[in-house]
């Protein structure tokens, strides 16, 4: 096949043509200033000739297929540049894409001076695993089965014995690439990444292994907008010139354009640098031969009496097209369709229930299986999850509505659903992404955040006289299996009695907006540390021992005693008496020796 390779590349299989390609490639890319290596140079391009003391790698096999390449030049014109074609090999799975650019965002704040691009990693994520076997990674990014390089154990392969007990690559005798991004674990020991934030740093996490990958290919101060830093760091990943030529393709390829694919759908790669197969391709294959001007060019004419004629040039060799798939007829039990085309329903996949606590991952994962008119599976199917209903739940990245294509069972499995802070019923809707054929709803279900404990801050008496208020500040914390319950609401209820939780009539008493009794309050909730205070509490005229009941979704619960004391007694004003003090009718506001005072008596006596 003109440019196209479905086969692996042997070390010392790589033509000098297929080197200049994706050198030329590369230097018609979207990469500023980034220059070509000379083809057939050896070592790094420093000029030392050195190679690196080690690798991330260890120099582990890699993937050896590349990017399909066509070259639109006119007959007779200077060879140009290759043109990429294949949308296919440019789609990059979702997550892994997002990987890749969140990596370049964090380094371009980091390590400015570096320069790194995103489709660099991209272009490696695919040599190195395929972008993770082709996007089969969770919700948060990590891959559903390990990807283990084969063993270090000298045969065919470095040497590097065992240096993490086993702990990322299961083997204690020797080393083994780890991850989308292949790294050795002695060198993830010193260059892992937590690149999702979740407080670990694992090499089978694509967000962990790509921040990792650039802070590595960065080192030593490289500048990768400069071909000798970019060459520089590409070998120190994996020391080998085919190596390096073979990341330059893609990564010359990804710079021209890609697009972002559902999880699992990605194109996998074939052949590999430790395949039996030794393929080298010649410069035809991978430069086209020009065309022939006339459609009768490429023959010559037989002379009168002339011998037999000369041979046919050769003809110029196309690209050849991506193959089409004839179209599965509905109910054929296909498994590989065009997307969606003969699903004639959806089904829920779901076993157990939607339900999770405020805040929380939904344990239960939404699934829905594709089925045609026979009842058979179909696989690559496009299945739309989407959110509805009056809720703050999201899918990873915070997202309402995601793609996800089927496998081959069938079945397309949402990502992971977070419970957001709106408690109740909400419905997540499947459909077949571009069909018009009925949906599955799933009722989901968030509880509020619990607490199984509620204790008091402080234990001072809480004591307040009758038609007062508490001085003392009231301050409780809640926790869940011991730790600390942050953001869980609280009821707050004055009760009659212990064993009564009915709300009292009297005592002490809260207050609303307009500053109006209240016995009961539902919207408290306690911060991020647990604590929650209290808002002041009244008292009205009755003395006594009242009971303040706290509790918790979770079993949470809190009895306070509020002890209100009687009001003080206050001493009889003295009487002023408007009698006259012989009693003989109203006394005369002057005295009949022209005095102008009453007279204050303290009333009769006995």
């Amino acid at each position: 096949m003109a440019a196209q390779f479905g086969r692996r590349l042997r070390k010392g299989a790589t033509s000098t043509a297929v080197a200049a390609a994706a050198v030329a490639a590369l230097s018609a890319s979207q990469a500023p200033g980034v220059a070509p290596a000379a083809a057939g140079t050896e070592g790094n391009s420093a000029g030392t000739g050195t190679p690196p003391a080690s690798t991330a790698t260890g120099d582990s096999p890699y993937y050896t297929d590349l990017p399909p390449l066509n070259t639109p030049n006119k007959p007779g014109a200077t060879p140009q540049t290759p043109v990429a074609t294949g949308p296919a090999e440019a789609g990059i799975p979702a997550t892994v894409l997002d990987a890749y650019k969140r990596a370049e965002a964090a380094l371009a704040s980091a390590d400015p001076a570096c320069r790194l691009p995103w489709q660099l990693l991209a272009a490696i994520g695919k040599v190195e695993s395929g972008h993770a076997s082709g996007g089969r990674v969770g919700a948060d990014g990590t891959t559903t089965t390990p990807i283990l390089g084969p063993v270090l154990n000298g045969v065919g392969f470095a040497d590097i014995s065992d240096t993490d007990d086993g702990a990322y690559d299961g083997d204690r005798t020797h080393d083994r690439a780890v991850g989308p991004m292949q790294f050795i674990p002695s060198t993830w020991a010193g260059w892992g990444q937590d690149g999702n934030g979740d407080g670990t740093k694992d090499p089978n996490n694509i967000y962990d292994a790509a921040l990792a990958a650039g802070k590595y290919l960065c080192a030593d101060g490289r500048d990768l907008s400069q071909s000798a830093g970019l060459e520089r760091a590409i070998l120190s990943y994996n020391h080998s010139r085919e190596y390096l030529n073979t990341v330059l393709s893609w990564f010359g390829f990804y710079n021209r354009g890609t697009h972002e694919v559902p999880d699992g759908t990605g194109v996998l790669p074939v052949d590999r640098s430790d395949d039996d197969t030794t393929v080298t391709p010649s410069p035809a294959a991978s430069v086209p031969a020009p065309a022939p001007t006339k459609p009768d060019a490429g023959k010559t004419p037989v002379k009168p009496g002339a011998g037999k004629p000369p041979a046919e040039p050769a003809k110029p060799v196309t690209p050849a097209k991506p193959s089409t798939p004839s179209k599965p007829e509905p109910g054929d039990g296909t498994t590989t369709p065009a997307p969606g085309e003969s699903v004639a329903r959806i089904e829920s996949a779901v076993s157990g229930t939607l339900a999770a606590t405020a805040g929380e991952v939904f344990g239960e994962r939404v699934k829905a299986r594709a089925k045609n008119r026979g009842g058979a599976a179909v696989g690559k199917a496009e299945i739309a999850f989407e959110i509805i209903g009056d809720t703050d739940a999201r899918f990873t990245k915070g997202r309402t509505k995601v793609l996800v294509a089927t496998g081959d069972d069938g079945v397309a499995i949402a990502p992971a659903l977070t419970a957001g802070e709106k408690t109740g019923d909400f419905t997540v809707r499947a459909t077949v992404n571009g069909r018009d054929l009925p949906g599955v709803d799933y009722v989901a279900s968030v509880t509020g955040r619990q607490a199984d404990k509620l204790e008091r801050v402080g234990d001072k008496e809480l004591t307040a006289g009758a038609g007062a208020e508490f001085a003392e500040e009231i301050e409780v914390k809640a926790t869940l299996k011991g730790a600390i319950a942050g953001r869980v609401a609280v009821t707050a209820t004055m009760i009659a009695d212990a064993d009564d939780p009915a709300e009292n009539t009297e005592g002490p008493y809260f207050k609303d907006a307009d500053g109006e009794p209240l016995r009961g309050l539902t919207e408290l909730k306690t911060d991020d540390k647990g604590l929650l205070v209290l808002p002041e509490i009244y008292t009205d005229d009755a003395d006594g021992t009242f009971l303040l009941r706290l509790t918790t979704e979770g079993g949470g619960s809190l009895t306070l005693e509020l002890n209100v004391t009687p009001a003080p007694v206050v001493d009889a004003e003295p009487v002023v008496d408007a009698e006259p003090a012989d009693g003989t009718g109203p006394a005369d506001s002057t005295d009949p020796v022209g005095g102008t005072e009453p007279v204050v008596t303290a009333g009769p006596r006995d």
